[in-house]
């Protein structure tokens, strides 16, 4: 949480950021803290969107979290409109965008998140151009 805050403001102000993980590895948690860390809600007003598929922050929509993981085919998540999301003035957070390379912009931040221990995680920051 803590350092999802921190990133909130190292991370551009606009644009795409794919949160790289196993299931569990702390993907929402991350982006709770990024949420937070933009001012665009609490903490705890922030849900992983698994099941709606697209949750929006902020008082003008400044931050989009996206969670691809129950999708399976990339037509399933060109219905999403996430075109639209990526032209907007908001931060993109998407978990499992991964899976779905053709449909993402080509520059975009990643962070990699990897479990190395029961409470333990290695996170990699990198932009892909």
């Amino acid at each position: 949480m803590a350092l999802g805050e921190r990133l909130a403001g190292e991370l551009p102000r606009t644009g795409v950021v794919l949160l790289i993980g196993n299931l569990g590895a702390g993907k929402t948690t991350l982006a709770k803290g990024i949420v937070r860390g933009r001012g665009a809600a609490e903490r705890d007003d922030v849900s992983s969107p698994t099941f709606t598929l697209i949750h929006q922050y902020g008082p003008r929509g400044d931050v989009y979290h996206v969670d691809l993981y129950r999708l399976e085919e990339a037509r399933q998540v060109a219905t999403l409109g996430l075109e639209e999301i990526f032209d907007s003035d908001a931060l993109v957070l998407i978990e499992w965008g991964e899976r779905f390379p053709q449909l993402l912009p080509p520059q975009r931040t990643e962070i990699r998140i990897r479990t190395t221990g029961d409470d333990e995680r290695e996170i990699q920051v990198g932009q892909v151009t």
